[in-house]
């Protein structure tokens, strides 16, 4: 395999190339654009992608949405235009081409709160049938929306590899599923088997490619996912509950439950937080700690 250089080298070679092109002028953007593209370089060596000038259109879309959950708008809208500059000079992009416009769900997932089991049995109840299963999946494995879409069986598809404990699910039952995660990753997911068993009754003949805000995913299962079903929940808790802190609140919801399951198993705070970031697919056990509250 070819040695690449250091992501911070890698950013600075851009920036060189893009500066001599006139594609940047100013000071404070190469700047920016600098620390954006090292910031994309460090994630692209993590899973395995040679070099920021090999990223596709495909897996810079999966970078910025798993920025999404770590930075706000104004970050990640510098970092796409890093990346699209990047790739208007390498031709990736044509010169009126641009990314889709990632929205940041930082905000979103610092307002959000942990619905209980009852609400969240409520606002399932307040859905249509496609909706009502995936909002009971996506509570009892902590899914995102998106990631409602990707659902497959471990035995046609294997996950990334990633540090796993052996405290992974401990206490809970079910079938393994892996689920493409935040920056593309594949990752086992555990679902009850009751919920199992009824996802399978909507498994499709053939997989169906669907669209979710600018990036494809191949739906195995007849449910709702994406943004589709985000609104719906969203809809549903204000008629069940009269209030929605969003589709989030299920994460919150995962999160603070296995918290409190993995402790009282006798695992130290520090062995359960990294469980559960595993579990939920976060890269640092930092990021799942904004769940927590």
């Amino acid at each position: 395999m070819p040695k690449f250089a250091k992501p911070a080298t890698q950013a600075k070679n851009v920036i060189k190339e893009l500066t001599k092109a006139r594609f940047i002028r100013s000071l404070g953007t190469t700047r920016n654009y600098e620390q954006s593209l090292k910031t994309v370089a460090i994630w692209a060596k993590d899973i395995g992608i040679n070099g920021i000038q090999a990223m596709t259109i495909e897996q810079a879309g999966h970078y910025l949405d798993y920025r999404s959950e770590i930075v706000g708008q104004k970050a990640l809208d510098m970092e796409r235009q890093a990346i699209q500059a990047m790739m208007k000079l390498n031709g990736k992009l044509q010169s009126k081409e641009t990314l889709f416009r990632t929205k940041s769900k930082l905000e979103e997932i610092t307002r959000s709160r942990a619905y209980t089991k009852d609400q969240a049995r409520a606002i399932s109840q307040h859905q249509s049938e496609r909706y009502t299963l995936a909002s009971e999946i996506a509570y009892a494995a902590g899914l995102r929306a998106h990631e409602l879409l990707t659902l497959a069986r471990s035995d046609e598809r294997s996950p990334d590899e990633r540090p796993a404990l052996d405290s992974k699910w401990h206490g809970r039952e079910g079938l393994l599923y892996t689920v493409q995660g935040k920056g593309g990753l594949i990752r086992h997911v555990l679902i009850p088997h009751h919920l199992a068993e009824n996802l399978e009754q909507k498994r499709h003949t053939q997989p169906v490619t669907v669209k979710d805000r600018g990036i494809n995913y191949l739906q195995r299962y007849d449910i709702g996912g994406g943004k589709k079903w985000s609104d719906s929940f969203s809809k549903a808790s204000n008629r069940a509950l009269f209030f929605s802190t969003g589709a989030h609140g299920l994460r919150h919801s995962y999160a603070q439950e296995r918290m409190v399951e993995l402790k009282s198993l006798g695992y130290k705070r520090e062995t359960a937080l990294e469980t559960v970031s595993q579990e939920m697919g976060h890269f640092r056990p930092s990021i799942t700690l904004l769940y927590l509250y």
